[in-house]
């Protein structure tokens, strides 16, 4: 699912960065940085897809 370029940016992202102010919290599952959740620790994109096959405890379906 990710390309070769945001595996790479990932595993530099885990490395402990000089200043805390760099870090850079990225999807365990895709490597995105942009729309992460840190109560989740994946990005909204996964988050809606785990969400609707209910792989995510006590996270259900909502509609009005």
């Amino acid at each position: 699912m990710a390309t070769k370029a945001q595996t790479i940016k990932s595993l530099r992202s885990r490395t402990k960065p000089k200043y805390s102010t760099r870090v850079v919290r990225r999807c365990w599952r895709c490597g995105r940085k942009h729309g992460y959740m840190r109560n989740f620790n994946i990005c909204r994109i996964c988050f809606r897809e785990l969400a609707s096959n209910g792989e995510i405890p006590g996270v259900t379906k909502s509609s009005w």
